[in-house]
């Protein structure tokens, strides 16, 4: 299946009561498939085509505050003119929930994938996961409307997929039964009123001075609170559709996917489909020896502190690899990674390699290289490679 198809088959099978589209590439093919079922009457959703992205997350805004599931999907230049509402919907604290197809941002005009997009958003106050293949993009789309709906959160979310490598990219992948899915994700229930012509009210008004700041701390909070349902529907998940021979999924989802770390001096963090070129690499480099490992960020926001310190606990060398920047600072995912051992006495050496911006290609020679580099401890702490 197509991991575009395969994001599709899962928001059938969640039923939002509203679905807004708008196509951008790389992820026309998801609301295009999605659009075939509700034409064949496969599943009950209301399908709007709308103008643009900024009326895409707005028409889900409403239907959300309506009291119904409520799903869309994006692309770079699409997710930036959501911007304005992004916050408005985690403000209003309606669990919608978004697939981006992770594409770099303009200028010059880029229509390839590096991550720039998500992370640029990564303050919004949406849950963020990341895919590394076509099963984890459908079984991270089911887990993220039962985790943005738990009354312990009530946050919207986006699962972000690497545009091109995976959104057109086919794989083999279990997919589950209706029946199975219904008992793991029940029918959205709000927690608090909804708009109702019939009883008006407000919802999103100003926030004065003396209450916005408790506001956005209760947002803040949520976030924080999320970890532990994340956490409970990871298990959850894992135990009722068991991996099966050969799955491409871990037996086990976790925050943090700890790949051959447990003895590891060098360990790698990245997130997204590059980690699957890593995993060869490592298991490449334990053949000859080395003790090399990932530690794969699976949700990004909230960031996994702990999860990833105790993933990085014994590693002499870690060596960051992602796909965004931050003009004028150091790059954003390093520079978390570094925060996590500001007050450790023993602290790992940590460097930053920025790769495959703009959709240029990461390939298992770059790899090798990076682990090399990080083994010797050579150049800067922040490298580009290209």
């Amino acid at each position: 299946m197509e991991a575009s198809h395969a994001i599709s088959e899962a928001v059938k099978l969640a039923e939002p009561g509203v679905i807004a589209a708008y196509p951008i590439t790389p992820q026309t093919h998801i609301v295009e498939r999605i659009s075939e079922y509700v034409a064949n009457g496969e599943t009950g959703s209301e399908y709007i085509r709308v103008e643009s992205e900024f009326s895409a997350i707005s028409a889900c805004l409403g239907a959300s505050a309506t009291g119904v599931r409520s799903y869309t999907a994006t692309a770079s230049q699409g997710l930036a003119l959501m911007f304005e509402i992004l916050f408005i919907v985690s403000g209003m604290r309606l669990p919608v929930c978004m697939t981006l197809a992770n594409r770099a941002m303009s200028a010059p005009i880029s229509i390839w994938n590096d991550h720039q997009d998500s992370i640029s958003a990564r303050d919004v106050g949406w849950i963020q996961f990341y895919a590394e293949n076509a099963q984890e993009c459908y079984d991270l789309t089911l887990m993220q409307f039962k985790v943005s709906e738990d009354h312990r959160v009530l946050l919207p979310s986006m699962v972000c997929m690497d545009g091109f490598v995976l959104t057109h990219l086919y794989e083999s992948m279990n997919t589950y039964a209706k029946e199975d899915v219904d008992e793991f994700l029940p029918a959205y229930k709000p927690l608090h009123a909804v708009l109702d012509p019939k009883q008006p009210m407000t919802q999103g008004p100003i926030g004065f001075p003396s209450e916005y700041m408790e506001l956005r701390k209760s947002q803040v909070d949520a976030t924080e609170n999320s970890i532990e349902v994340i956490e409970e529907v990871f298990k959850e998940f894992s135990e009722r559709f068991p991996v099966e021979i050969n799955g491409s999924r871990p037996e086990l989802y976790s925050m943090v996917e700890e790949y051959r770390t447990d003895d590891a001096e060098i360990i790698f963090v990245a997130m997204g489909s590059i980690c699957g070129q890593i995993k060869v690499v490592v298991d490449k480099l334990r053949e000859k020896g080395e003790r090399v490992g990932l530690a794969k960020i699976v949700v990004y926001r909230p960031f996994p502190k702990e999860a990833l310190k105790k993933a990085l606990k014994n590693a002499r060398r870690v060596a960051v690899l992602e796909r965004a920047v931050s003009p004028g600072a150091n790059p954003p995912v390093f520079d978390e990674i570094r925060s996590l051992f500001y007050d450790e006495r023993k602290r790992p050496d940590i460097r930053d390699f920025i790769v495959g911006i703009g959709g240029r290609d990461v390939k298992l020679d770059h790899v090798e290289k990076m682990h090399e580099m990080t083994k010797k401890d050579r150049g800067k702490k922040v490298e580009w490679m290209f």
